[in-house]
């Protein structure tokens, strides 16, 4: 069998869920897939996701240090740019910056836990 890589998913860790629904949900458009603990006293361990892009939310000690930078590469940048502005949320104003690479994009957001998100998209 050959091998084969098929994605990266991402573990940040988050301290507050009404906070990480505001920015995920609220702000950056995601929904949650599924939730888990190991009771109800038990830290939260939550998927979410838009589109093709799977993130991991953990309040578990251990899982994912606090300003942890991850890029996503992405189409579409300039409209999810446009939808982010149109939402205009309160802490945070992203613009689009030119790339490392000849003619890419991006735009980098900060969670309320110190995580950055930087969306990256190369030359159209």
């Amino acid at each position: 069998m050959a091998i084969e890589f098929q994605s990266v998913i991402p573990i940040l860790r988050v301290f507050d869920i009404a906070k990480a629904d505001e920015f995920y949900l609220g702000y950056l458009g995601f929904k949650v897939d599924w939730d888990h603990r190991f009771d109800d006293d038990a830290p939260l361990y939550r998927q979410v996701s838009r589109g093709g892009l799977v993130l991991h939310l953990s309040e578990h000690h251990g899982d994912g240090s606090p300003g942890v930078h991850v890029r996503v590469a992405m189409k579409g940048l300039v409209a999810y740019h446009g939808e982010l502005e149109a939402k205009t949320y309160r802490y945070m104003r992203p613009g689009i910056e030119e790339g490392p690479a000849l003619g890419s994009r991006e735009m980098a957001v900060i969670d309320p836990f110190g995580n950055r998100i930087t969306f990256c998209q190369d030359k159209e």
